[in-house]
């Protein structure tokens, strides 16, 4: 890592109060971003915008770990990391003139979150349930959390024992920017957490070194802390072990904007739904102000005419 780059960190760390997770989001960018030019034999102070394009160009043909290209939403995220870098460096007369000024984003298509309707979650909660191998308590008590609390995926997985009031069922959640709320949880969800930390978590923790045993809630076959990435790759697995079929892949992201939707079909308040998101801004709460598709085939069925009567 250059000089540059670790005061940029730095900078977005103690100065912004940026989270963990977005740093390494941001140096990871980053990183790529110079890694190109590297091989291209351009220096950081000496890029222009011929040298931007082609790196959009090779990005968003670039094979993903998962085998997908890259997807421009990605991409977006990843000039705004260097837009915000590159602004940095010309505020300490790293660079001469910012070249990132004159790259306009790629044009974004605004596109609804994946929801589950009523029966799906249901469905999900109940083939979870008859699951009889060693994981599935561990599992259960993840779906009922993060349904009921629209928590983030990075929040689930840094989930203390003390960070959780079972008495009256509330979490302390650190989310985005360090910023604290408090998030309720359902009485479902309170059941399995407690079967799942009286007995299953137990049972993994002894599987450590008592010196590496740890106060996280929810651990991986191995009694270690559970990773952003086992996460979703527990959920993959739950739709395979349950044989759902929902239409598309079961994303952390795809419960919370259930848990989203659900409130919002139900009455609640918009800005309330944004204080349990941990959302800075109302705009970004608002997405769920669509209607669902649930919602919708309701309410077609329920006033279009069944027949003719003409």
């Amino acid at each position: 890592m250059n000089k540059p780059e670790k005061e940029f960190l730095d900078y977005l760390k103690y100065q912004l109060n940026y989270s963990d997770n977005t740093i390494i989001a941001y140096h990871r960018d980053i990183d790529n971003f110079l890694d190109y030019i590297f091989t291209e034999g351009v220096d950081f102070d000496k890029v222009d915008k011929m040298i931007i394009r082609n790196y959009m160009q090779i990005e968003l043909s670039r094979v993903t770990y998962r085998g997908n290209t890259q997807s421009a939403r990605s991409l977006r995220r990843n000039i705004c990391s260097l837009k915000k870098f590159y602004k940095f460096l010309l505020s300490k007369k790293y660079i001469d003139s910012n070249p990132f000024i004159l790259i306009r984003g790629l044009k974004k298509h605004d596109k609804l979150p994946e929801v589950l309707y009523n029966s799906q979650i249901e469905e999900l909660l109940n083939k979870n349930k008859e699951r009889n191998d060693k994981l599935a308590s561990r599992d259960q008590a993840l779906l009922e959390l993060m349904y009921s609390s629209g928590m983030r995926c990075s929040e689930i997985v840094n989930l203390t024992t003390f960070s959780i009031e079972f008495n009256n069922r509330t979490i302390r959640v650190l989310g985005k920017g360090r910023k604290e709320r408090i998030v309720p949880f359902s009485l479902e969800a309170k059941k399995y957490l407690i079967d799942y930390c009286r007995n299953l978590r137990e049972e993994l923790l002894l599987k450590c070194e008592k010196e590496n045993r740890t106060d996280f809630i929810f651990l991986n076959n191995y009694g270690h802390q559970l990773t952003s990435r086992g996460l979703e790759y527990i959920l993959k697995s739950i739709v395979k072990k349950t044989g759902l079929n929902l239409g598309f892949e079961l994303h952390p992201h795809v419960l919370r904007h259930t848990f989203a939707t659900k409130l919002l079909e139900n009455g609640a308040d918009l800005r309330v739904i944004q204080e349990l998101l941990g959302h800075e801004s109302i705009n970004t709460t608002q997405i769920y102000t669509h209607v669902s598709k649930e919602s919708m085939k309701k309410q077609y069925n329920e006033f279009f005419p069944k027949e003719d009567k003409h």
